[in-house]
C-alpha cells in the first residue's frame, strides 16, 4: 500500500530541508506520493505583480491573475526545485500537476457563503496513473493545479489535494509534514485530537490561518478510510511523533465522501 506525504511552501524554502526529505523517503522502504504546496512565494509573487492576497479560511481567493501565479510558482518554480533536489540525492521523483494526464479533474468549489474564484474541489483521480508511476519506483510530486470538468483550470488547497488523493488510493497513511511538530495549544503539542475538540479550537481561535485547512483535510481524510493521519513535522515523518487524528466517538454521523478512481475521463 502506498503512503501519501504533503509538504507545506513555508518547508520547502528551509536550507537542507529538500535533501533531508529525500533522505526520510529512501528510508521509508514503500511507495510514496508526494504533493506539495507554495502558499508563500505565491504570496510574494502576487506582490511583485502589484496583486493583493486574499485569504479566506486559508483558503486563496483566486481571480485569474491569482490562477496564473499560482500556476507559475506550484507548476513551475517549486516543482522542479523539489524534483530536482530528490534526483539529487537519489529519489527518483517525477513532477506532475492535477492537470497532467487529467490526472485531477475538480468541481468549482462549492462555498455557501461566498465565491473562492477558480478554487476547485477535487471529484476524480486517475489511480492508474500513480499506480503505474509507483510500480515502475517513480515518487510521483503532485502540485495542487487541476483541471475542471468545465476545461477550466482551477487551483486547489494542497491539503486538501492530498487528503483526497490519499482517500482514492486507499492509502495506508497520510502525514502533513509542517514547519511545527503537530497541532499546538500555545507551547504544548496535541499528541491526538478529535473532531470535535479541533472544530472548538478554531472557535476559539487556538487553530487559525493556514492550520485550519490542514486539520480539515486531516480529518476527511481519516473519515475517507485513511487509517494513520498525522500532522508533524519532518523530523519525526520516519518515525513516532506529531499530532494523530482520530475518529469522532462511535455512532456519530459522519458524511460519506465519494470521489470516483480509475482512468481518465
Amino acid at each position: 500500500m502506498m503512503r501519501v506525504i504533503k509538504i507545506g511552501g513555508n518547508e520547502l524554502k528551509l536550507p537542507g530541508f529538500i535533501d533531508d526529505l529525500a533522505r526520510a523517503l529512501a528510508q521509508l522502504g514503500e511507495p510514496a506520493i508526494v504533493v506539495h504546496g507554495g502558499g508563500r512565494e505565491i504570496d510574494e509573487l502576487q506582490l511583485q505583480l502589484g496583486q493583493q492576497p486574499i485569504k479566506i479560511q486559508g483558503m486563496r481567493y483566486t481571480d485569474t491573475d491569482a490562477l496564473n501565479a499560482a500556476m507559475m510558482i506550484l507548476c513551475g518554480l517549486v516543482s522542479k526545485r523539489l524534483v530536482a533536489g530528490l534526483i539529487n540525492v537519489g529519489v527518483n521523483a517525477m513532477g506532475l500537476s492535477g492537470v497532467d494526464g487529467g490526472l485531477l479533474r475538480v468541481q468549482k468549489y462549492p462555498h455557501s457563503d461566498l465565491d473562492l474564484g477558480f478554487v476547485g474541489e477535487i471529484v476524480h483521480v486517475r489511480q492508474d496513473l500513480l499506480s503505474l508511476l509507483t510500480s515502475h519506483g517513480i515518487t510521483p510530486v503532485i502540485s495542487p493545479i487541476c483541471l475542471g470538468e468545465d476545461g477550466q483550470i482551477y487551483n486547489v488547497n494542497a491539503d486538501e489535494a492530498a487528503s483526497i488523493i490519499a482517500i482514492s488510493i486507499r492509502a495506508k497513511s497520510i502525514d502533513f509534514v509542517s514547519n511545527v511538530p503537530g497541532v499546538m495549544v500555545g507551547t504544548e503539542l496535541l499528541h491526538a485530537i478529535t473532531e470535535s475538540e479541533s472544530e472548538r479550537l478554531i472557535l476559539q481561535g487556538s487553530i487559525n490561518s493556514g492550520m485550519i485547512p490542514k486539520v480539515q483535510s486531516a480529518f476527511k481524510a481519516i473519515t475517507g478510510g485513511v487509517k494513520d493521519v498525522r500532522i508533524v513535522d519532518l523530523e519525526h515523518l520516519i518515525k513516532p511523533g506529531g499530532t494523530r487524528f482520530t475518529l469522532r466517538p462511535s455512532g456519530y454521523p459522519s458524511e460519506a465522501i465519494q470521489i470516483t478512481a480509475g482512468g481518465a475521463q
